[in-house]
Order: C-alpha cells, then structure tokens, then sequence
C-alpha cells in the first residue's frame, strides 16, 4: 500500500495528471468511474486565487465521489503560493500538489511551472511556504530539468523531500522537450534507488498503453504511473491497465456504445457543472478523442459540433447508434 500523508492508495497507483483544460469535474468523474486512483484539478494560478478571479475559484470545485483528489496550484512568488495554499485548503481537498512541470511559454515567462527548474533554491523556498502554509499533504510535479545539459532531478528529489513533500511525480522529459521526443524512466529509476529517498515516487510520460505500463512497473521500479494523454477520450485504460496487470489478458475494447455512453455522461455533467449551452460548447474539444479510430465518424463530428442542448445530444447519439449497428452488421 502507497501512502501520501493519510491517504491510503493501492499497491501500484494510477494516477490522472492534471492537464490544463482537460482535467476539469466531468473528465475526472469519467476517469474515476474507469479506475483512476488519484486525481488532480486543473493547476490553477496562486496569484488568480489571491486576486479572486472567477476562472481559478471554478477550478477549485471538487467533490466526494471523486476522492482521493489533489489541487494543483503554481506560481513563482513565495507569498502567494502560501496564501494560495491556504485558500485550498477551504475547499478540503485531500492534498496540495505544485506544478513545477508546465513548459508552456506564458507559465515559464512568469517564473513559474518548469520555468522554476532554473533556480532550485527558489523551488524549495516555494515548496516551503506552501508546506508549512497548510496542514494537509504536500506533493510535487516537475521534471528532469531545464534542458538535457541542466537535468537536476536527483538534487531536486532530494532537496524537496527535505522540505517536507509527501511525494513527488517525475515527468520524465526536460522542459526543452515539451512533449516531444521519448521519456527517459531511466532517471525515475535512479531516484528510486537512492537510499536516501523516502517518498513515493511516481513515472509519467508516453504510457498509453496496458503493456507499456507493465513494462515500465517491472524496469523502473517506481511507486505508481499518472497517465495524462493517454487518457484523454480514453478513460477506458486505467482500468485496462490494472486488468492486464492482474491477467495478463486485455478488456474488449469499448464499443460504440461505450463510447457514446461515455460522451453523453460526460455532456451531462459538464452541463450540469458550466450550464448547458457552455458546457456543451466546451465538449467540442473531446468528441474526436472518443471517437480517435473509428470509421466514419469524420461523418458526424460536424453534428456533434452542432449540438446545444442535451435533448439535441440525445437525439444524436440515438442517430450514431443507429448506423454503427447497421454498419457493424454489414460488416459480419
């Protein structure tokens, strides 16, 4: 058993990683339903928390039958981040995370995310005030370093522990790499085998599939997997990955009807959560994903475009059905 402060998660974690956009109410309900162990919010900005701005007090909802769940926040100022942390805490999450990984321009410009990984010294002083601003758990995510030629990793895993972090996430790319290339678990693997770490440590980067997780589990040794991408349209593989960990053996691949099941609870609870007409426009982003292989859907994508309303949704996914049974049929 894995334990980050109180909290008590299985043997080998799935964790969902906290994907700006993505990772709101309605997808972490999804990916909960579908095995996810332990989620996080949105990353939200310590300074938009202290300023009170509409946009980061929405992304501090969270609800029960959704825990364990984390709020990430980031910021490169050590009093907000304290006050940030503090105003979490209101809210009673199960823990405070630290993005200290976002290589996006606009968050490393700031001197925050990865943009951090410049300056350790600033990064512990940040992970101090957060911990020592709250009583609930603590966690990290970061990355290599800045760059191949600055991967700090190992002083930053140990560095912060010292602070007081309950556990630490390592994407395992620089910043340099945003999302290119291939991760490198061999640094996951080295920090799991100081002795002088303590904390859970968990891999992220390039699982996307049931093999490569139990692939990676068995070379690298760390103490769980958080899966970003991968899950995307495809909440599915958490509980594929733990299946194939058990048997060996894969789960049938959704069918249509998963998939349509999938977006229509989805829609509903983005509804329920941003209003009708928002939430729906805002799922615009996710119907591809689900549908990311199937034949013909190119055919449909315009009508879900096109949908306003939950009685809309109804009546096209009544209609989607309808021709993949009589599609599918051909086809037997």
């Amino acid at each position: 058993m894995i334990k980050i402060g109180n909290i008590e998660l299985p043997e080998f974690p799935l964790l969902l990683a906290p994907m700006e956009d993505v990772s709101d109410p309605p997808f972490r309900r999804l990916c909960k339903m579908h095995g996810a162990d332990l989620m996080y919010s949105e990353f939200i900005s310590s300074e938009g928390l202290i300023r009170d701005a509409i946009k980061s007090r929405k992304k501090l909802d969270i609800f029960d039958y959704e825990r364990p769940v984390g709020i990430q926040i980031f910021g490169g100022d050590e009093e907000a981040m304290a006050m940030s942390a503090r105003i979490v805490e209101t809210v009673n999450p199960d823990l405070v995370d630290i993005n200290f990984g976002c290589p996006v321009k606009k968050v490393v410009c700031k001197g925050a995310g990865a943009g951090v990984l410049k300056d350790i010294n600033l990064m512990v002083r940040l992970t101090k005030a957060v911990v020592r601003s709250t009583s609930l758990p603590v966690t990290v995510k970061t990355r290599l370093g800045w760059d191949s030629n600055s991967i700090n990793i190992d002083e930053v895993a140990e560095r912060l522990q010292e602070t007081g972090i309950k556990a630490l996430t390592i994407h395992a790319r620089t910043r340099a790499q945003m999302y290119k290339g291939e991760a490198d678990w061999n640094h996951i693997s080295r920090i799991k085998q100081n002795p002088n770490i303590e904390i859970p440590i968990f891999g992220n980067g390039d699982i996307d599939s049931p093999e490569k997780a139990l692939e990676y589990k068995q070379k690298y040794a760390c103490d769980g997997i958080m899966i970003g991408r991968a899950a995307i349209g495809y909440p599915w593989i958490f509980n594929e990955i733990k299946h194939f960990f058990e048997t060996g053996e894969h789960l049938p691949a959704p069918a249509i009807e998963d998939r349509l099941l999938a977006v229509r609870q989805h829609a509903e609870w983005s509804a329920e959560w941003k209003g009708e007409r928002l939430g729906l426009v805002e799922m615009r982003q996710h119907y591809s994903n689900y549908f990311r292989g199937v034949p013909h859907f190119k055919d449909f994508r315009k009508k879900f475009l096109e949908v306003f309303t939950l009685e809309e949704m109804d009546i096209l996914i009544k209609e989607t059905q309808e021709f993949y049974t009589r599609y599918l049929a051909q086809q037997a």
